[in-house]
């Protein structure tokens, strides 16, 4: 267990700095796409994007989040590891939808 604190305490504090707040901000302003998407999803209760978009967005995310742990990157951990979040969710909606119109 003090492994994983250490490799946090690291990843997050150690090498925090000014230019891991700017990647934050950045991350931040890249999200937000996903952000909009998301709350207009949750709103219709149906994920308003194609399927195979959460597909190849899970796949990739999975592969940076696995990248950016490698590199220990703070600001691409944390933005990597919320969208796989967004996209599992809509992921869920549109199997529950396709569940709930197949029952007619």
């Amino acid at each position: 267990m003090s492994g994983l604190f250490n490799y946090l305490h690291d990843v997050f504090v150690v090498k925090f700095n000014a230019w891991v707040v700017l990647g934050f901000v950045a991350q931040g302003f890249f999200t937000m796409r996903f952000l909009v998407q998301w709350i207009a999803s949750e709103r219709a209760r149906a994920s308003v994007i194609p399927v195979a978009f959460w597909f190849f967005s899970i796949g990739g995310g999975v592969l940076l989040l696995i990248y950016a742990l490698y590199r220990r990157d703070p600001v691409f951990i944390a933005g990597q590891a919320l969208g796989l979040l967004v996209y599992t969710r809509n992921l869920y909606f549109i199997i529950l939808r396709g569940r709930q119109a197949s029952k007619g």
